[in-house]
């Protein structure tokens, strides 16, 4: 059976069930260029100006591609141990180089990174899914949780199930290999806010306002396109327990409405 993903071709067998797809591959037939990607964002970063930029746009669409085509893969093969992903379109998923300079000491006009967030609801923060930034100079990383910490009630939304929750949560984060190849971040109190047991095992993750984890990539990680893939899929599948953790508090959140 061929099924169309992305306008790619992919030879598979389908199993439909609840309007879920789970997709088993008897081969891939989605090609990308890694070094094409990073010889774009290296000669953007090399000239971040507006000039340069809007002269140089079939270059950059020719990237973009590039990048919507590892995203298509890595849904593709992803969707293997997470079939929410998988209805995603690749061009929906990414985010744009031009900065907000407005509040930042960085005035450079663009952001020479590639990035992207695959969830089962796209590129929204929420539910949480997979993050993947992709920049020269050994500065890309694969991530994963929630990095936003702008969203009230999400934050308190995830304290009420830590605390409810604590030895789930040391569960996950104290395996073996998540241990050995994460540690979660975030934006942080000082303090444990009122409410909260000051003596919980996991009282440090009660502080923050954010929680994620991050994956750090050489440019030689990058370097092998099918290996690259491979490797990203494993990181993101040690992630899904502490992802799942994090949407399982999130079930009633409702993002809010722009103004």
């Amino acid at each position: 059976m061929f099924v169309l993903y992305g306008g790619k071709t992919l030879e598979s067998g389908i199993d439909l069930q609840h309007d879920k797809c789970t997709v088993f591959f008897e081969r891939r037939l989605i090609e990308f260029h890694m070094n094409k990607i990073l010889a774009y964002l290296t000669d953007l970063e090399n000239n971040n100006n507006r000039e340069w930029y809007l002269s140089h746009k079939e270059q950059r669409i020719e990237a973009e591609r590039e990048f919507e085509e590892l995203l298509q893969e890595l849904i593709l093969v992803l969707g293997k141990v997470d079939n929410s992903i998988l209805f995603n379109n690749p061009k929906d998923l990414t985010f744009k180089h031009v900065r907000d300079t407005r509040f930042s000491k960085n005035k450079s006009p663009y952001n020479p990174t590639f990035r992207a967030h695959i969830s089962s609801k796209g590129k929204l923060p929420i539910p949480v899914g997979y993050f993947i930034a992709i920049k020269p100079n050994n500065q890309s990383f694969l991530g994963g949780g929630l990095f936003a910490d702008v969203f009230r009630d999400a934050t308190n939304m995830i304290r009420d199930y830590i605390d409810k929750n604590e030895m789930k949560l040391s569960e996950i984060v104290s395996d073996d290999l998540f241990a050995s190849n994460f540690m979660v971040m975030g934006t942080a109190l000082k303090n444990i806010p009122q409410g909260y047991n000051e003596n919980s095992s996991m009282k440090e993750y009660l502080k923050n306002k954010s929680w994620y984890v991050e994956y750090k990539l050489s440019d030689e990680e990058l370097s092998d396109d099918r290996k690259f893939i491979d490797m990203a899929v494993e990181k993101y599948s040690l992630m899904i327990p502490f992802n799942s953790f994090l949407n399982e508090a999130l079930v009633n959140f409702e993002m809010p409405e722009r103004k």
